[in-house]
């Protein structure tokens, strides 16, 4: 039996794998649950999973959900609330699929307690990767990656040794604006960028999807999981997500996941590795599947991805500021207050206005990110 915590419980991962517990109770039981504010689909889960304790971020939120369930189970708040339930000495594994780099913190704290991660997370190793891989290695802990591109990666190198790998090759839809030309992009408004035509995503990692940010984010992020130079890692648009990712070897070969764009799998392979198991994912057809195409990215339409290329190469705290001002400007986005085009905009202006710096606790991280936000609410005034 395996004990599992879920950061972001009521989001499409969080439900995902409360699904695959639904369907293995024989395996896996839920200690913790926490959420952002929905208490009543949480409400929901505690009376299914009965965890042992649970967060709601949303300190009045918490309040109520704890009036209205007793003394049934204790209930947290705020980020002390998310660290609670990631580093509870039950815990084999927490599954982290909380949105932005709050994950940060209670990453690091269920790996001080030598609690395996199944990340789903990226900005937790986009802005402070240095730290949480340190981490890791002090407390023999494993990161099992749970995005679909990670997953399919990890599974790809299972066998490899370093030496071998020359090349990871990041496979992207290209999201809803693939084929837009560039002025109509510009003038795009959120709501169509939020219609993402192969998965079904939360708002903040739908536009993340539609300017390429995303797979920036995944890059740098695949760059501290495998501990491969930026340089190697490539990004090639495959609009089917059906290879959800590559890796070519030295021998020149190209070893690659396929599956249906479904993300059970990598999160039930997170929770099952390093054995397999069987549960209710979509099998491939390849008779519906019959033709799988592949293009290079546009570093002009979707300069994000490029941003993100360029912050990794800086290193220290650039990709910190890459992905604190893009979550910034995202939520400016989503709010109609920014056009599309504003985002790497603002990324770039401040990208050049900081002078990277090698960090060396998260403290320094958390100040610049309020700088970040600081820098970015006088330039947006």
């Amino acid at each position: 039996m395996k004990n599992i915590s879920i950061l972001g419980s009521t989001g499409s991962i969080g439900k995902q794998t409360l699904e695959i517990a639904r369907e293995h109770p024989e395996k896996y039981k839920i200690v913790g649950l926490a959420v952002m504010n929905n208490i009543d689909e949480l409400e929901l889960q505690i009376e299914e999973f009965q965890p042992k304790l649970v967060t709601v971020f949303d300190e009045a939120k918490a309040k109520i959900l704890a009036s209205r369930i007793a003394s049934k189970i204790k209930v947290y708040y705020g980020v002390e609330g998310l660290i609670e339930v990631a580093s509870h000495q039950d815990n084999h594994m927490v599954i982290n699929s909380v949105v932005g780099s709050i994950g940060v913190l209670p990453t690091i704290a269920a790996i001080k307690n030598k609690i395996d991660i199944g990340l789903a997370n990226k900005e937790t190793l986009v802005a402070a990767g240095k730290l949480v891989l340190e981490e890791c290695k002090k407390n023999n802990v494993s990161i099992i990656p749970v995005d679909s591109e990670h997953s399919a990666i990890f599974q790809c190198i299972q066998g490899e040794t370093d030496e071998n790998i020359a090349k990871i090759i990041l496979t992207a839809s290209g999201g809803p604006f693939r084929n837009w030309s560039y002025q109509d992009i510009e003038n795009a408004a959120a709501k169509e960028a939020l219609k993402h035509p192969n998965w079904s995503m939360g708002k903040k990692i739908s536009i993340d999807s539609a300017t390429l940010m995303n797979k920036g984010l995944e890059v740098i992020e695949a760059r501290w999981l495998f501990g491969i130079d930026v340089e190697k890692i490539e990004v090639v648009i495959h609009p089917q997500s059906v290879i959800h990712s590559m890796v070519e070897t030295i021998d020149a070969s190209i070893i690659g996941q396929l599956g249906v764009p479904d993300m059970k799998l990598p999160i039930q392979y997170a929770l099952s590795y390093p054995k397999r198991i069987k549960g209710k994912v979509k099998k491939l057809d390849f008779k519906r599947y019959n033709t799988l195409t592949f293009e290079e990215p546009d570093f002009v339409r979707f300069p994000c991805l490029e941003l993100a290329y360029a912050a990794m190469k800086i290193g220290g705290t650039m990709p910190c500021v890459l992905n604190t001002a893009n979550e910034v400007l995202v939520d400016y986005y989503l709010k109609d207050k920014i056009k599309f085009y504003d985002i790497a905009k603002y990324i770039e202006k401040i990208m050049g206005a900081h002078n990277a710096f090698h960090y060396n606790n998260v403290e320094e991280l958390l100040a610049l990110e309020e700088w970040v936000k600081s820098w970015l609410l006088d330039e947006l005034r």
